[in-house]
């Protein structure tokens, strides 16, 4: 990756679709016109994909931004992805809440659709389920989110094809490089949210040094090992200035050492901001999924 990467640079996908390189992360965005602000503000400086989830409950929030944004992209242009919190409920509440997610984006299809994590009992189920929709273009790419290397070989072991996307927590202090590797090797993309460790390291003078260096913020320094990487990154912002300043980093390059350095710096001081649930121990499947497991 190099600086003449841009805001809508796009990733081509494993199943032929194509997905920009960088966008909004909508987690913990408040559901009210807070988001919606900010989603038509992002669309008008040049964002194109935006991430949510019916965990999120800013769904509504996302499409009522898109709609409002002065700027007009076509909807070709614009490239959400969206979530199925858990698959306890399997195939029918996964097919309610897709169509709820449709509803409140007010669109006709979704980009990207994920199963959250491989929580809930009936994975295969909902896996299924989505590959179907996938037929009839409703949904245009199937991915998952928080799925360790066991997760993806077991998906391989019950003969499913394996997502284009893998969404996790990716940052030079919780680099994930199994994961990483593996997805590299089976040609699945990796998309990185809370890139900035949800700001809990830009104060860290090793950041504040490189920020410095480049002439840069710590902020833009981590986006940029980011998307240097070659991940989908996703910052979260309620702010405008933010987005502005997020968005700026297609300017400059890091510098070999310098991506090799911070990445064994963080590792080093290694820490995930939330759970992880490829560790958690109440990842389980139902009876069904376990047959697959076991085979």
């Amino acid at each position: 990756m190099r600086a003449a990467l841009s805001l809508t640079s796009r990733i081509k996908l494993n199943d032929g679709n194509s997905i920009p390189i960088f966008g909004l992360g909508l987690y913990r965005a408040e559901a009210s016109t807070v988001t919606t602000n900010i989603v038509a503000k992002a669309t008008e400086l040049g964002y194109r994909l935006f991430d949510t989830a019916e965990l999120y409950k800013n769904e509504q929030q996302t499409g009522d931004g898109l709609k409002a944004a002065q700027v007009k992209p076509s909807r070709e242009e614009i490239f959400i992805s969206t979530k199925v919190f858990t698959t306890e409920g399997g195939r029918h509440h996964f097919l309610q809440t897709f169509e709820q997610s449709l509803k409140k984006l007010q669109v006709d299809y979704i980009d990207l659709y994920f199963i959250h994590s491989p929580q809930g009992g009936h994975v295969l189920e909902v896996y299924d389920a989505m590959l179907e929709l996938q037929k009839t273009g409703k949904i245009k790419s199937v991915g998952v989110s928080n799925f360790g290397v066991k997760h993806l070989e077991w998906l391989i072991n019950a003969g499913r094809p394996l997502p284009v996307v893998n969404q996790i927590e990716l940052h030079p202090w919780w680099p994930n490089e199994d994961i990483v590797d593996y997805c590299r090797k089976k040609n699945i993309a990796i998309m990185a949210y809370s890139p900035l460790a949800k700001a809990r390291v830009l104060n860290d003078t090793f950041v504040q040094n490189l920020a410095k260096k480049y002439h840069k913020t710590p902020a833009q320094i981590l986006l940029r090992w980011s998307i240097q990487n070659g991940f989908i990154t996703i910052p979260k912002t309620s702010n405008t200035e933010r987005l502005k300043e997020n968005m700026d980093i297609f300017d400059f390059a890091l510098e070999s050492d310098d991506m090799k350095a911070l990445l064994e710096y963080g590792k080093m001081h290694a820490a995930n901001t939330g759970w992880d649930p490829t560790t958690n121990s109440e990842v389980k499947f139902g009876p069904m999924d376990r047959i697959h497991t076991e085979m």
